[in-house]
Formats: C-alpha cells, structure tokens, sequence
C-alpha cells in the first residue's frame, strides 16, 4: 500500500489543493452552491484525518475524541440529519431539481465511501474520487449548467475506466492474506481499551461497545467454546463432504464488529489447521460480505441499492467481466487456496421496512437482466478459480445488545443451541428421512390464517440400499444442528407458499405468499404496502433479484424446536436469522440449490448413503449452457411450526405417513423433539 501511495502522491494532493479552493469560490450558480461547499468541506475533513493517521497522531486520542470524530463522519446520513442531507435523493431532487439532483446525491455517497479508504490507507481510491467531483464542480462552473446526459456520462466512464483499478482491488482482498489492515487490528489490539473499534473505520454505535464490552466480560472458557464451535464446523465442513483442507491455505471471515475476542482465537485455531485469515470490509451493507459496522441508516442504503441505473450497460458489464476475469488470472494461485468463507453473523437489530422513494434511481426492465446476466457470469468466474468441488465454508450467528434488555440471557440460551448434541439429533433425523425416502411427494398445509398448501414433488430412489434423498444436516457448515434437507423435483411441485410475516435478507415481509407451478414462481406478493404494484416490485428486487422467476432450490424440514421455545420465550421470532430460524419448521428456498457449482461431487450421510437429489431440471442444465443453470441466489423461506397443520410423506400408491400434525412432531422416533415445548 505504500508504494501504490506514494506513486499517487501528488495527484492526491493537487487534488486536495484544488478542493481547498472551492470551499472560498463562488463561481457556480447558488442553486448548487451548499451542495459543492459541503462536499468539500466532507472531503476536507477526509484530508485531515488522512494526516492525523499518517503522522500516528490519534494514538494518543482519548475514547471521547474517536466517538466525537466518528459521530461527525457519518451524521450526515443518521436518521436525524438524513432528511435534510444531499446523500437522501429526495432532499437532492428537491434542493438541486430533478434533472441534476440524483445524479450529485450518487455523487456525493460515493465520495463518503473515502471514509473505509482513509483508514485503510487507500489513496489512490480517495484520489480518482476527488478528481471526478472536481470534474463535476468545473463543469457547473460553466455558463450553461451541464444536461443530465453530460454528467451521466462523466460518471459512466469513471466507472468505466476505473474499472481496472477497482474490480481487480477487490478480487485480490477476497483471497490475498497479505491485505491484513483488518487481521492486524484484530490480532494486536488491546480489547480492554474500546478505542481499537474506531480504528476499523466503520460506524460504532453502543451496541458495538456493549457487545465488545460482554466479550470482555466472558471467561475465557466460553470464548474458546464460541470460537472452537465456529472453526471445527468449518473443519467438518470437509470433513464430511470428503474435500482435502490440506490442498488450502486460507480462510474468509466474516463478521460483526465488537466480536473481535472471539475472531482472535479463531484466527489462531485456523492457524493450527493451516490457514490464514482473509478478512475484508463489507463493500456493501445489506450484503454483509466482509465484516462491518453499525449500519448508520437503513434508508439511506436502501434508497441506493440501484444506483447503477446511472450507468448499467451491456458495454460496462463486459468490461468489468473481462477485468473480473484478468484479476482471477492474475490471483490464481492465492485463489486456489481459499478455502471458503467462514461467517459469524449477528441478529437482535430494529426491524426494518423501507420507504420506497420515487426519486431514488432503479433499474429498466433490460438493467435487470444485466444484472441477472452480470451476477450468473461473475459467479461462474469466482468458481472457475475458487472450486466448488474444493471449498467449504461454516456460518454461526449470535445476538447483539439491540435484541433488548435480556441480551446476556439470550446470549447464553443461543450458545446453548449453537452447541446442541448432534449425535442425537442425527439419529432422530434420520428416522425422518427414512421416512421421506418412501415418498414420491411432501404435503405442507398451513394452520389458521396460513395459507400453505404445497405439494414438494421428490426425485425416485433407484437403489434403498445405498441412496437417500435428504442430507441429514448436523452442526458443521450450518450452525446449529437441526434440519433435512433434500433439492426436490421441479416438475409436480404446486401449490401456495404462506408465510403471515418474515423476516429476510434484512427486510420483513408481511403476508408473503408465492405461487408455484411446476417447482417455478408464477406469482407472488405480499401487504407491505398499499399498491399492490409496489408488494410486486419489493419482491422482485429482495427476493427474486429480478429473475422473471425462480425454481424451487431447497425444501427441508427443520427440527431445532429448543431454538424455535426460546424464540418464543423471549419473543424474538422476528429476529432471528435465517441461518436458526430455517430450523424452526419446514423451509422451502427459492434459486439455487445447495449443491450449486458442484453437483456432481457426491455427498453422503452419516449412514454411509450417497444423497442423489443434489440436481433439479434446472441446475443439470449447466452440461449444455451453464448460463441457464444457475441464478446467484437462495432465499429461504420458514413456516413457524405454529402455522403448520401437517407435514406428510406422500407414498405412490397415495398413502401418507404423518411427520408433523398440529404443530407437532408426530412420526415413531421423534417425539423427543417435542420435549422443548413441554418445557415451554
């Protein structure tokens, strides 16, 4: 990083002098004026901070003095200010008009993304974003103010042209150990002085001290179990899908800032195992690809998730592919190594449901299937040098501060499902999936004000002897223990999927149901908002992805009832990731399945049987056109044991065998499951 600085040097501070200037010009219209004068003054504060780090001058700040500079960087678009600020496209349009004013709002939020960079000691990233806003600010200095058309197109080749510099940054962080701005703040920091928090340059809140303070306060016997359940899970991971750990060299983790302690001795047990930590920042929030922060505004996220309507093209796509492509090219022996990721994911945090913005940009019809064709082609890319046949990945979740006043209590009872006996619950599933190989189909059926009436067609079993259909998932890859799951047959799957609220991918959804047809969604909608139109659209984007439609991938039956009694016990069924809440009751994913990219590496159970449902009609499509098999996505989709009337084995000859009725576990075998509502 160093030498890359110092190659940029001048520029960035030409850059940072001509900035400078703006802030005593008055040479665009007043119309523009406070926008250009607060975007600079923005990056200014950048600049300052820049020469703080450098001169090693905040190592001697008190804890007062980091929170009051991290409130100031990211106040701007805090809930309180953001009505108010140019990074809400609304208040752009508003103040700039609506020819200027979204295209100067994206503007201004890629310039806050200098905040990650100055930390990190990235300038060059910091200097092409100054020199694009002052390409802008020159343009509006002009007579004429410029056309929608001209600054679309100073922006679309700025992504463009930085292509280069940008996609390959990012493939490289993914599987380059020696990018260690965050490992060394994770290995060195003292966790007792909260200071060390600030230095990520994220956005902390009191849940971020609260819950570094709770590690801190932990013994370290409960740090290790914590730790040592996430990385044996990751080890197990190959273990049982049969994948050599020897042939790699390192590991992605992924986490929530204020788990550091946790993180530490993770590190150092991949490190017995032969691995060395990857550990980059979440380019994007919702996405939580990376560790991250306190997200500062949900909205303001939300109403940019499309921005690059600005500029998605197909010319664009090709050439971020081709850059994406040389990158991997260039890293492929770092990429051979990575081993998959490793993901601690945290819940508890205020529901959210967004405000859709007329203002706010989103994609055509013809963007959203280049996005679909970007994401399918980028995929297939990441899996040409990071093999799916090779790789395995674990992910844990626990809960922060926000989940509410019994935090630690809670935090003690998830510890205590994280660690859940698997031997037992392998048994007692595989009774279940005994009894699901005799069937030729599954019929859910929702309870009350559930709707679900679902027929899961199944693949046939050619050999009992040998071959099963469901994967009996114990706490390994999928922490914790507690579901079957099988890809189903595409092709006699119908019926209605109900669920009366979830809570997906970040968003809730209320009254989602979807229709499908042949393993395929045909219709969907759900009452988050008045205009049915508009239910569409938030499913389309959240869950879709804007796929015209997505097959059936998955459907499992969970069986994590201790996770599903303290859910209710502490009333937090709406807070729980997917990752526990997907083991509460059946579930049913739509996209791909959980096999994709490497169907045809076998996969047995404990009992020694190949599970053979790994493909759909959809997924073996990759040995003609790959590009028709896959679709980047996999949204499951839970119904609470509470809305179930009945889970049944549908026979050939049309006989049932009962697994759950009303609510409860009912086939021989079993019943121990429905102890923890007893105890309830």
């Amino acid at each position: 990083m160093q030498e890359r600085n110092e190659v940029i040097w001048e520029r960035y501070q030409l850059s940072m002098d001509r900035i400078r200037d703006i802030k005593k010009e008055h040479t665009v219209s007043e119309k523009f004026e406070d926008y250009f004068l607060k975007t600079a003054e923005f990056i200014g504060m950048i600049e300052e901070i820049e020469a703080a780090l450098y001169a090693g001058d905040m190592e001697h700040w008190t804890l007062e003095q980091w929170q009051q500079l991290n409130q100031k960087m990211y106040e701007d678009i805090l809930p309180i200010q953001y009505e108010k600020s140019y990074a809400n496209p609304a208040y752009a349009v508003q103040k700039l008009g609506e020819i200027q004013g979204g295209l100067l709002s994206f503007l201004y939020t890629e310039i806050r993304k200098m905040i990650p960079y100055v930390f990190e000691g990235r300038l060059m990233e910091i200097t092409i974003l100054n020199e694009l806003f002052i390409e802008i600010y020159n343009r509006f200095e002009e007579e004429n103010l410029p056309s929608y058309r001209e600054i679309q197109q100073i922006l679309y080749w700025f992504v463009s042209d930085y292509s280069d510099l940008t996609v390959n940054y990012r493939v490289r962080e993914a599987v380059d150990p020696s990018l260690n701005f965050a490992t060394n703040l994770i290995v060195n920091s003292d966790f007792n002085d909260l200071r060390y928090l600030y230095r990520f340059g994220e956005y902390i809140t009191e849940n971020e001290l609260e819950t570094a303070r709770y590690m801190n306060s932990l013994p370290k016997e409960t740090i290790q179990k914590m730790a040592d359940t996430f990385t044996e899970g990751y080890r197990r991971g190959f273990e049982t899908t049969k994948k050599d750990l020897s042939i790699k060299k390192t590991v992605n983790i992924r986490f929530h800032l204020g788990f550091e302690r946790v993180i530490r001795e993770a590190v150092k047990n991949f490190e017995k195992m032969g691995l060395l930590p990857v550990i980059y920042r979440a380019e994007h929030k919702q996405s939580r690809i990376g560790y991250l922060g306190a997200i500062p505004n949900r909205q303001y996220d939300y109403d940019h998730k499309a921005d690059e309507a600005i500029y998605l093209d197909k010319p664009l796509i090709d050439r971020k592919l081709g850059v994406m492509r040389t990158s991997y090219e260039e890293f492929k022996g770092l990429a051979a190594w990575m081993g998959g990721p490793a993901v601690m994911e945290t819940f508890g945090e205020p529901l959210f449901t967004p405000i859709r913005k007329k203002e706010a940009f989103a994609l055509s019809e013809k963007q959203q299937k280049l996005s679909v064709l970007y994401d399918q082609e980028a995929s297939r890319i990441v899996n040409q040098y990071i093999k799916g046949e090779e790789r395995s990945f674990t992910i844990i979740a626990f809960p922060v501060p926000q989940i509410g006043r019994q935090f630690r209590e809670i935090f003690d009872e998830v510890i205590r499902i994280n660690t859940l006996d698997s031997k037992q619950y392998e048994k007692i599933q595989q009774h279940i999936i005994d009894a699901l190989d005799q069937g030729s189909a599954v019929h859910i059926e929702g309870a009350g004000e559930n709707k679900t009436d679902l027929m899961v067609a199944l693949k046939e079993i050619k050999d009992p002897q040998t071959e099963t259909l469901f994967e009996n998932c114990v706490a390994d890859v999928n922490i914790p223990v507690g579901e079957v799951f099988t890809s189903p047959k595409l092709s006699g799957t119908n019926g209605v999927l109900h669920v009366k609220k979830v809570y997906l991918n970040g968003f809730q959804y209320r009254d989602l149901k979807i229709t499908l047809k042949d393993g395929k969604v045909i219709d969907y909608g759900c009452k988050n908002f008045e205009k049915e139109e508009e239910n569409k659209k938030y499913i389309l984007e959240n869950i879709l992805y804007y796929h015209e439609s997505l097959p059936l991938g998955e459907f499992a039956i969970g069986t994590n009832t201790t996770a599903y009694v303290v859910a209710k016990k502490y009333q937090i069924e709406d807070k729980l990731p997917i990752l526990i809440a997907e083991k509460m009751g059946p579930h049913f994913a739509v996209g791909d399945t959980c096999y994709s990219w490497c169907e045809d590496t076998k996969v047995y159970n404990p009992n020694g049987k190949e599970i053979i449902a790994r493909d759909n009609e959809i997924s073996i499509l990759r040995r003609e056109d790959v590009s028709k098999a896959y679709f980047g996505c996999h949204t499951d989709i839970t119904i609470p044991y509470e809305e179930l009337k009945k889970v049944e084995v549908v026979k050939k000859d049309g006989s049932v065998i009962a697994i759950i009725q009303d609510g409860r576990f009912v086939l021989e075998g079993t019943q121990p499951l429905n102890q923890a509502f007893e105890e309830f």
